[in-house]
């Protein structure tokens, strides 16, 4: 089924529209935001408009806001199918995720001394040396 509903492999797309078909974006303004503002390379090359053209065998790099993606189109798509589907669509060469960013639930729920809202006894002992230069 997923053979019939994708273009001959010689074909060519607009970046935009195959960021958004191989669902990098949630819809295709987003994807030509993300070609204006320079995130999207093409080739090696900064890619500006979302009007060039890709086709089979370009690679095309693309900067997130949490991690960096290497794909090389495959196909161009004809929908924004599911995921399977837009699997089709590139092969994944991006890097791993690097594993030392990654933080457990308990490590992201500590919060670093000093940091965020004072507790009521902070508070306290705030108002106490306010009070005092006064």
């Amino acid at each position: 089924m997923s053979g019939e509903t994708q273009p001959t492999s010689g074909s060519r797309q607009r970046i935009d529209k195959w960021l958004f078909f191989a669902r990098m974006a949630k819809s295709r303004s987003l994807a030509q935001s993300h070609v204006q503002s320079g995130h999207v390379r093409i080739n090696g090359e900064r890619c500006n408009h979302p009007s060039q053209m890709v086709k089979p065998g370009d690679r095309v790099e693309l900067t997130l806001e949490r991690r960096d993606v290497v794909l090389v189109v495959r196909l161009a798509g004809e929908r924004r199918g599911p995921y399977e589907e837009a699997r089709l669509l590139y092969e994944d060469l991006s890097p791993p995720p690097d594993e030392a960013k990654r933080l457990t639930p308990y490590e992201q729920a500590i919060r670093a001394t000093g940091s965020g809202r004072p507790t009521k006894k902070e508070r306290r002992a705030i108002d106490r040396l306010m009070s005092d230069e006064d």
